[in-house]
């Protein structure tokens, strides 16, 4: 007799996942069809240039808000609506892929709320880099930090993998020194932005993050400190 084996061979992506993916291709398209004059009329055009400087972080206003001790809402909501517009469908789309792949495999371990806190906890530290240590004028947009936060997240779990099987322990951050170096490569060939400074202070965040938001994270850590 024939059995029937109800098992997807694919595993199903994480809710969470979906719930940071479709914003962005959401806002994404709207852009695109917008610029080809397909929805909104002649305004539409515009759509992306004003969600940059709508929803974009700016260091001069993060600069102002030090200055002044003042944080109005609208510039507060900056520094988690920026990782949802790009600048263009390129940018969009490598973010989406990194949160699709990443956010699976940190979902499947991690909890959804912790999942969050990494991604908008990476992305609420790379503003503050940003706008703290550079004097930019361009507004920071697009999801690379809060992805180097997700990024941040596996290598963590790389590295407690790593701990557990007798490895060491540095291979962990080899996909981070792999994607430093390409993006070293490619700012050398094409010009570069100061987004890396974001993208590395989401990552740390995101590591550091692992340890508290990870289930057993601190009694993990303490277990391997009193083991050395």
């Amino acid at each position: 007799m024939r059995q029937h084996n109800d098992t997807s061979p694919l595993n199903p992506l994480p809710p969470v996942v979906w719930f940071l993916v479709v914003p962005i291709a959401l806002i994404e398209l709207a852009f695109n069809v917008g610029a080809r004059g397909i929805v909104g009329g002649p305004a539409a055009v515009g759509w992306r240039l004003s969600a940059e400087t709508d929803y974009g972080f700016s260091g001069q206003i993060f600069d102002w808000m030090m200055a002044t001790g003042e944080y109005p809402f609208d510039f507060l909501i900056r520094f988690v609506t920026y990782p949802f517009v790009h600048v263009n469908f390129t940018h969009a789309l490598f973010v989406i892929v990194f949160i699709l792949a990443l956010g699976k495999m940190v979902g499947e371990v991690f909890r959804t709320w912790a999942v969050l806190a990494v991604f908008f906890g990476a992305a609420i530290m790379g503003a503050v880099a940003y706008g703290g240590l550079l004097g930019d004028p361009r507004p920071l947009v697009g999801g690379y930090p809060a992805v180097y936060g997700l990024i941040g997240a596996f290598t963590y779990l790389l590295w407690v993998r790593a701990g557990q099987t007798g490895e060491s322990q540095l291979r962990a951050f080899s996909l981070i020194g792999f994607l430093l170096g390409i993006q070293l490569l490619f700012g050398l060939l094409f010009g570069s932005s100061n987004d890396w400074v974001a993208d590395i202070a989401g990552f740390v965040t995101g590591f550091v993050m692992s340890f508290g938001v990870s289930p057993g994270g601190f009694a993990r850590l303490r277990a391997q400190l009193r083991h050395r």
